[in-house]
């Protein structure tokens, strides 16, 4: 017996229910070839890629451009300057990768003219070995996060052990990885001088040297290299320079030579003694030193007060300590940290930004936990897939 249309109607899904259906199971389906795309299992121990580690080698320090600091470098320094890597073992990849990248610059003057290989070549091994090293710390097996900061934890909580990581116990840590970074570049540039490797260098063949590589022009305005200068970094006054010393001669913001400091501070004065008396008045002061001083006061820097007459006669008056009304060449040392940017400058800035990031809880410090909750504050510089903005960690 034929069924009665309505019953036969009812007995069918409508062309729309029917159409939803399809779309549901399309959606379903998506969703679950999504979760098991090759296109992230291709890498089945390493990390997406948008969290993907990336080697940040850095620029070798030129005798040329030593000294970079003062008020007309603070910007460029600060543009230019490259935050230690906070592992040692991402700063020894990236060491070596420098060393690479040095090699290739300096090729003809280590080898002048003799046919062992052209630049090129060096080009594509350093390609081939950033390649290789990048996928090593990409590889969670090889190198997992969460295992190194666990390793590196007790390294950094020190002053005291106490199961936190302070923002001084971490600016420490900062600063004696961008000092091992510092050396080690130091030490090979010192290799275009030291030709005979006696760990020694004399100013007539650094000037020689220096000359036919770098030329005479300077971004600065003053000639740091001169013999005033080699001098001064002279620690104990033989007349040459060993590896130390070189290194302050490379980096004066960061020595501790009480020459250079000195050397330093009379720089400054004659960039701005305008009547040339050997000191500053207040009107020389306010015209060419205020600004840049009070800028980078760390615990007191306000804007509203850049360019303020009052507090610069505040600011004045401490530096003038002897009530003289000239601020000495001597006067000048405690704020030489704020013209000239040393790498505790920016070990800590490094630190401040870190602690604001992993500090979860608010309490100034990092536990173990939030360390490990937040390794990309750490470990830097990261990349989104192609499609994707990139976008990065200012500190690393």
């Amino acid at each position: 017996m034929t069924p009665p249309p309505a019953a036969a109607a009812a007995g069918r899904k409508s062309p729309a229910t029917v159409f939803l259906l399809y779309v549901a199971c399309a959606i379903v389906l998506l969703l679950l070839l999504t979760s098991y795309s090759p296109r992230l299992q291709s890498h089945s121990h390493g990390r997406s890629l948008h969290r993907r580690l990336k080697l940040h080698p850095k620029s070798f320090p030129s005798s040329s451009s030593a000294a970079s600091g003062g008020s007309g470098g603070q910007h460029q320094q600060q543009h230019n300057h490259h935050a230690a890597s906070f592992d040692p073992a991402i700063a020894e990849l990236e060491r070596r990768l420098d060393d690479k990248e040095w090699e290739r610059e300096h090729y003809r003057l280590l080898h002048g003219d003799e046919d062992r290989g052209e630049p090129d070549d060096h080009m594509k091994e350093w390609e081939e070995f950033l390649k290789e090293e990048e996928d090593f710390i990409n590889d969670d097996d090889r190198f997992n996060l969460a295992d190194r900061i666990r390793a590196l934890f007790p390294k950094i909580d020190v002053s005291p052990t106490d199961g936190f990581v302070s923002l001084d116990e971490l600016t420490s840590w900062n600063l004696e990885q961008a000092r091992a970074d510092q050396h080690h570049r130091s030490a090979r540039e010192m290799e275009l001088y030291d030709k005979k490797g006696e760990g020694i260098i004399s100013f007539e063949t650094f000037n020689t040297l220096r000359q036919e590589s770098h030329g005479e022009g300077n971004m600065l305005g003053f000639p740091w290299w001169k013999e005033e200068h080699f001098n001064a970094s002279d620690a104990n006054g033989d007349g040459f320079l060993d590896k130390s010393e070189f290194n302050d001669f490379l980096n004066p913001s960061d020595s501790d030579n009480p020459k250079i400091i000195s050397l330093l501070s009379r720089q400054e004065i004659r960039q701005r003694d305008k009547d040339g008396d050997g000191k500053l008045n207040f009107d020389e002061y306010f015209s060419g030193l205020h600004d840049h001083i009070h800028g980078y006061d760390d615990e007191n820097a306000d804007i509203s007060h850049i360019g303020n007459m009052t507090t610069a006669k505040i600011r004045f008056s401490k530096l003038d300590e002897d009530d003289d009304g000239f601020i000495s060449e001597h006067e000048l040392e405690p704020v030489l940290d704020k013209l000239y940017l040393s790498e505790r400058y920016y070990a800590r800035q490094q630190a401040i930004h870190a602690i604001s990031e992993a500090d979860t809880d608010h309490d100034g410090r990092l536990t173990l936990d939030e360390m490990i909750e937040n390794p990309y504050t750490f470990y830097g510089s990261v990349y989104l897939s192609d499609d994707d903005d990139y976008f990065h960690d200012e500190f690393r």
